[in-house]
C-alpha cells in the first residue's frame, strides 16, 4: 500500500502572519491564491520585492507595530491605534513619545521585570528539589 502524501496548504491570512506583513497590503495574486509550505519556505529564504518592501516600510499588522513600539497589542488598543501603521508613523511617534505611549512602554517594562522574577523564582525552587 502507498501512501498518498498531499501538499500542506495554508489561507494567504495565515502565510501573511506568519511572514509579518499585513495581508491587505500584499499583492493580489497572494491574497487570492493559497499558499503551500514550500512556498511559504521560498518566500522566507529569499523574499521578493514586494515583500522586502512590506518589511521594511509597511503598513504593519498590529503584533508588529506593538514589537517596534515596545508595547503589547493591548496597549496599542488603549492608546487609540487600531490600524496598521507604517515605519514613518511607527518612527513619528517614537519621536513624538504620547503620554499613552510612555505608559504603556513603562507597563510593558513592568511585565517583562515580573515574568523574569518568576522564572527565576521556579528555577530557584526547583534546584532545591
Amino acid at each position: 500500500m502507498t501512501s498518498h502524501q498531499t501538499t500542506q496548504t495554508m489561507k494567504p491570512a495565515t502565510a501573511a502572519k506568519k511572514l509579518g506583513v499585513y495581508l491587505e497590503a500584499t499583492p493580489a495574486e497572494f491574497r487570492e491564491g493559497v499558499v503551500s509550505r514550500a512556498e511559504l519556505n521560498a518566500l522566507q529564504t529569499d523574499p521578493p520585492e514586494w515583500l522586502k518592501e512590506l518589511r521594511r516600510n509597511g503598513p504593519h499588522p498590529r503584533p508588529v507595530v506593538a514589537a517596534k513600539l515596545g508595547v503589547s497589542i493591548a496597549g496599542l488598543a488603549r492608546g487609540g491605534v487600531t490600524e496598521p501603521l507604517t515605519t514613518e508613523q511607527i518612527d513619528a511617534l517614537k519621536q513624538d513619545e504620547p503620554e499613552w505611549l510612555r505608559r504603556e512602554r513603562e507597563t510593558q517594562a513592568e511585565v517583562r521585570k515580573e515574568a523574569a522574577r518568576i522564572k527565576e523564582k521556579k528555577q530557584q525552587e526547583q534546584q532545591k528539589a
